[in-house]
């Protein structure tokens, strides 16, 4: 039969936005559905891309290939909505302890790593007021990625260009059709939930982050930092810290106790006035083992999910990976595809 559509995309995270972009950069016809829902974590996200995994100072998962890709990614995007999104910058490691100081001097001999980590103090100047009594470390090939901002203007266009309806979508919209399905009467081969933690899915575990924005009056850093806690510069003294881990009572929003954890692992490196200007809270959908969750889920359905905390490195590749297996029929990566989940 004839289908309005190609692809169906169910979410406008960033999830559904890298997929969108991706799909209809290959010439697919798109429809997206979104509802803004409360604690969605990329309205929140501060958008921090670190190609290390702090606790032990090693490259997280594919983390140069994923770098790659990312940086032209959103630079094309931003060419696209003449919108400034993606700032490349540093991230200052400030170690807590002897041992991770030296630890760090070790990685650094590693080939993979030589080319990512630098000893501090680096060139921000501003920084030299931090405390750093066992020294730090400089993570290079770092960024930061405005989400809310992306969001807010592919949103406007597609809107605006008939592309996506902000609509709700429950299980009983989605109907079962002759070779595909149908979403308040738009017709395609394939939907694809782009929803985070609202869609269950093999693999996934919701987890609450908080996070604040602060004014640390007195503080002039360009660059991210890093000490217990991501301490991400707006600018005019602002910044956002983040971001607290919770498994159980995931849907909670912001709480005490995650503002006091915050402020308290602040204090450990910053001991000047703190102004609190917003605090925020985002279920962020991880998965189980740490990777993304992408495929089929039936028939003529698919997931693209478990982003987590490093969603802003991840989603371009994952965006293209899966739009190759949907036009072009490209076997899928199974470190990513949902199937493993189901072994």
């Amino acid at each position: 039969m004839a289908f309005t559509h190609d692809i169906i995309i169910i979410g406008q995270g960033l999830a559904g936005t890298a997929l969108s972009e991706s799909l209809a950069d290959a010439g697919a016809r798109v429809m997206m559905f979104d509802m803004p829902l409360a604690n969605r974590s990329s309205a929140v996200a501060a958008g921090a891309v670190n190609p290390i995994v702090l606790r032990r100072f090693v490259p997280s998962w594919r983390a140069s290939e994923m770098l790659a890709i990312a940086g032209a990614y959103y630079r094309e995007l931003e060419l696209q909505y003449e919108a400034s999104l993606w700032k490349p910058t540093q991230l200052i490691e400030i170690f807590p302890t002897a041992q991770e100081a030296g630890l760090w001097r070790l990685r650094m001999k590693e080939a993979e790593l030589q080319h990512l980590l630098a000893l501090g103090p680096g060139d921000d100047a501003g920084a030299a007021i931090l405390p750093q009594p066992y020294g730090s470390g400089i993570i290079k090939r770092c960024a930061t990625l405005d989400i809310p901002q992306l969001l807010r203007v592919h949103r406007e266009h597609w809107i605006s260009a008939g592309y996506l309806e902000e609509r709700m979508v429950d299980a009983s919209d989605v109907r079962e059709i002759p070779g595909g399905v149908e979403v308040h009467g738009r017709t395609a081969p394939h939907v694809v939930y782009c929803a985070g933690p609202f869609h269950q899915v093999d693999g996934l575990v919701p987890v609450r982050g908080e996070g604040l924005t602060v004014r640390l009056p007195g503080l002039d850093v360009r660059s991210m930092v890093h000490r217990g806690l991501f301490l991400v510069p707006l600018g005019d003294e602002r910044f956002r810290i983040g971001a607290t881990f919770a498994w159980s009572d995931v849907w909670s929003g912001p709480t005490e106790e995650g503002k006091r954890s915050l402020l308290e692992r602040l204090s450990r490196f910053w001991t000047g006035e703190v102004q609190v200007l917003d605090h925020w809270a985002g279920v962020r959908p991880a998965a189980k083992d740490r990777r993304p969750i992408l495929g089929r889920t039936g028939e003529h359905t698919m997931v693209f999910s478990g982003l987590g905390s490093r969603g802003a490195l991840l989603a371009p590749w994952c965006a293209d990976h899966l739009a190759a297996h949907i036009l072009k029929g490209e076997p899928l990566d199974p470190e990513v595809d949902v199937a493993r989940f189901r072994v």
